[in-house]
C-alpha cells in the first residue's frame, strides 16, 4: 500500500525496509518491493553499501544470487567513481560466494585491483582466506584419494551453473541412445553414478563442495592476477601486493604463489620493504612447499639465491633465524623442533655457495653464530625435554628388566626335585615362556643403556640432528619390544600353570594382557613414528634428480 517514494525511507540505522527484507530473506516482500520501485536495488545505506552488498555481509547467500541477477550492472563498473562493484566483489569473497565473484571479475576485470568503500582490495582478502584453498585442508588418505581421483569439477559447476536431477537423467538417456564407443558409455555411466552418489552420500557431497570451492578460489585468483602485469610499481604498492604475498606465504597458500608466478613471472625478483623476495620470506616463515619453486627456475635459480636483504642477511642468515611459533607448534617436543631447525639450516647450506657461511650481516654475525644465538633457548628446552623423556622411559625399562631377571629363575610349574629340571620343560608353552622372557630381558636392558646414553650426552646443537633422535628411537623401540615380549611371557606362564585344571581361565587373562600394549601404543608409539619420519623419512625440499 506504500508509495514508490515511501519505500526509499531509511530508519535510524540508515537502512531501508528493502535492505532489511533482503537480510531476512523475505522473498515475497523483496519481489513486491522491486516490482514497485526498482531504484531500491541501487539505493545505498549510510555506509555506502547497496542491498546486494548488505545481503552478502549478513550471509544471505541465496538472496545475494537473486539480487545479483537483477541489480543494474552499470553501477558495478569500476570505470565510474562508484565503488559498489569492488565492495560487492570483496563481500562475495568474504562470504565464500566465489562463482558470482568470478562472474563479476570476468565482466569487469579491473575490480580485482580496485579499492572498495572500506579501503580493501580483493587480493588482500584472498591472502587472508586460507580456508578457501586446498593448502589449508588435511584430509585422511581415503578422502584425499576421492578428492584427487574421483571428483572432477566441470566448467559449468565452476561458473556456478546448477545441474538438476532432470538434466542428469537426460544426460544418461542421451548417452545410451547415441552410438558411442564402449569406453565412452562406461565413462558417461560412471559420471552419472558419481553425480547420483554425491547427492545420496553426505560425506561425498562434502568433499565435492570443498573441491568446488577450492577450484573456484583458484580460478578467481587467475582472473585477478591477469591484471597485475598491467600495473605500475606505484599501483602495486597501493594495492598492497607485497603484504598480500607475505600473508599468503605465512598461511602456506602455495596456490596463491603458484598462480602469481605463472601469470607474473617477474614477481620472483620483486623485493619488499625489507629487501626480501618471496623465496626469502618462504625461508623465514618455513614454508617449504613455496620455497620448492626455486628448484623449478632452472638457470634463474642461482641468481635468485644470491640475494641479500637490507640488513645484509643472505639466505643462510634467514634460515638461521628461529621459526615462527605457528610453525614450531606443529612439531611435538622441543627436541624435534630443534631437529627441524637444523634440517632447514643444513639443507640450505648444501644448495648455497660456501662463501655464504662466512659472510657477516649488519650485526657482524655469521649464519652459524646467528643460529646459535637465535636457538639458545630452544636448545635448552630440547635438552630438558629429551632428558625427561629418557628418564621416564628408563624407569619403566629398569622395572621390566628386574622383573624378567627374577622370573627367569622362578619358572612356572616348579622344579622336579629329582632331576632339578623344570617340570614343564618339554612343553611348547614353556619354550615360548623362556624365549619371550629372554627377549624381554635383553631388550629392556638395551633400552636402559640407550637411555643412559641419552642422559649423559653433551647436547651440542649438532646432536639434535641425528645422534639424539636415533638413540631415542632405539630406546623407545626396545622398550616397546620388551613390553610386548613381557606380556607374551606372562600369558605363556598363566597357560602353563592352569592348563590342566582351569585352562579356560588363561584365555581371558591372556587377552587382558594386551591392554598394557595397547596403552603404550596409543601413548608412546606415535612419538616413535614421528621421530622415525622426522629423522629418516623427511625431505624438506622436493628437488629434481639432477639437483644436489
Amino acid at each position: 500500500m506504500m508509495g514508490k517514494e515511501e519505500l526509499e525511507m531509511k530508519n535510524d540505522m540508515g537502512e531501508t525496509a528493502f535492505s532489511i527484507a533482503t537480510i531476512n530473506e523475505s522473498w515475497k516482500m523483496v519481489e513486491d518491493m522491486v516490482e514497485k520501485n526498482s531504484n531500491l536495488l541501487t539505493l545505498k545505506n549510510r555506509y555506502g553499501a547497496i542491498p546486494v552488498v548488505v545481503a552478502s555481509l549478513f550471509s544471505a547467500k541465496d538472496m545475494v544470487r537473486y539480487l545479483y541477477q537483477i541489480t543494474p550492472k552499470e553501477i558495478l563498473n569500476p570505470e565510474t567513481e562508484d565503488r559498489s562493484g569492488a565492495t560487492l566483489l570483496n563481500s562475495l569473497i568474504a562470504d565464500g560466494i566465489f562463482d558470482l565473484a568470478i562472474s563479476l571479475v570476468k565482466t569487469y576485470p579491473k575490480l580485482g585491483v580496485t579499492e572498495d568503500i572500506n579501503n580493501n582490495y580483493a587480493i588482500k582478502l584472498l591472502a587472508h582466506k586460507p580456508s578457501a584453498f586446498m593448502s589449508s585442508k588435511s584430509f585422511v588418505f581415503w578422502k584425499r584419494w576421492i578428492y584427487d581421483s574421483c571428483i572432477k569439477i566441470s566448467k559449468r559447476e565452476l561458473e556456478g551453473e546448477k545441474i538438476s536431477k532432470g538434466e542428469l537423467r537426460r544426460d544418461l538417456e542421451r548417452n545410451t541412445m547415441q552410438h558411442q564407443r564402449p569406453s565412452d558409455v562406461r565413462s558417461s555411466l560412471m559420471n552419472f553414478i558419481w553425480k547420483v552418489t554425491k547427492r545420496i552420500v553426505p560425506e561425498f557431497k562434502h568433499i565435492h563442495d570443498a573441491k568446488l570451492q577450492h577450484d573456484q578460489a583458484v580460478e578467481l585468483l587467475k582472473c585477478i592476477f591477469k591484471e597485475i602485469p598491467k600495473l605500475s610499481n606505484q599501483q602495486l604498492e597501493t594495492i598492497g601486493l607485497d603484504k598480500a604475498i607475505y600473508d599468503a606465504i605465512k598461511h602456506g597458500m602455495f596456490e596463491f604463489i603458484d598462480e602469481i608466478i605463472e601469470l607474473y613471472p617477474e614477481i620472483i625478483w620483486r623485493k619488499d620493504k625489507k629487501g626480501r623476495t618471496l623465496f626469502a620470506n618462504a625461508i623465514v616463515l618455513r614454508q617449504e612447499k613455496i620455497f620448492n619453486h626455486v628448484f623449478r627456475l632452472g638457470q634463474k635459480q642461482r641468481i635468485t639465491l644470491l640475494r641479500h636483504d637490507i640488513f645484509r642477511n643472505n639466505f643462510l642468515h634467514l634460515t638461521a633465524k628461529l621459526s615462527p611459533p605457528s610453525r614450531l607448534d606443529h612439531i611435538s617436543g622441543a627436541a624435534l623442533q630443534m631437529q627441524r631447525e637444523l634440517q632447514w639450516f643444513e639443507e640450505l647450506r648444501r644448495i648455497l655457495p660456501p662463501k655464504f657461511e662466512e659472510e657477516l650481516n649488519e650485526n657482524n654475525r655469521t649464519p652459524a653464530s646467528l643460529f646459535s644465538h637465535e636457538h639458545k633457548e630452544l636448545t635448552k628446552e630440547g635438552e630438558k625435554w629429551m632428558k625427561n623423556n629418557a628418564a621416564s622411559c628408563m624407569v619403566v625399562a629398569t622395572l621390566i628388566s628386574a622383573v624378567m631377571f627374577t622370573s627367569a629363575f622362578t619358572v612356572p610349574g616348579g622344579i622336579d626335585d629329582k632331576t632339578g629340571s623344570p617340570i614343564f620343560l618339554r612343553s611348547n608353552a614353556f619354550l615360548v615362556f623362556v624365549i619371550a622372557n629372554s627377549l624381554s630381558l635383553f631388550s629392556s636392558s638395551t633400552s636402559v643403556l640407550v637411555f643412559l646414553g641419552v642422559l649423559t650426552s653433551h647436547y651440542a646443537e649438532k646432536d639434535f640432528l641425528q645422534s639424539l633422535p636415533a638413540k631415542s628411537i632405539l630406546g623407545l623401540f626396545t622398550l616397546f619390544f620388551s613390553i610386548v615380549t613381557m606380556m607374551v611371557a606372562f600369558g605363556s606362564a598363566i597357560f602353563i600353570t592352569l592348563q590342566e585344571r582351569l585352562a579356560w581361565v588363561s584365555i581371558p587373562v591372556i587377552i587382558l594382557s594386551t591392554v598394557p600394549i595397547a596403552f603404550f601404543t596409543l601413548l608412546q608409539f606415535p612419538l616413535l613414528v614421528e621421530m622415525l619420519v622426522s629423522t629418516y623419512c623427511c625431505r624438506i625440499f622436493d628437488k629434481s634428480p639432477n639437483q644436489t
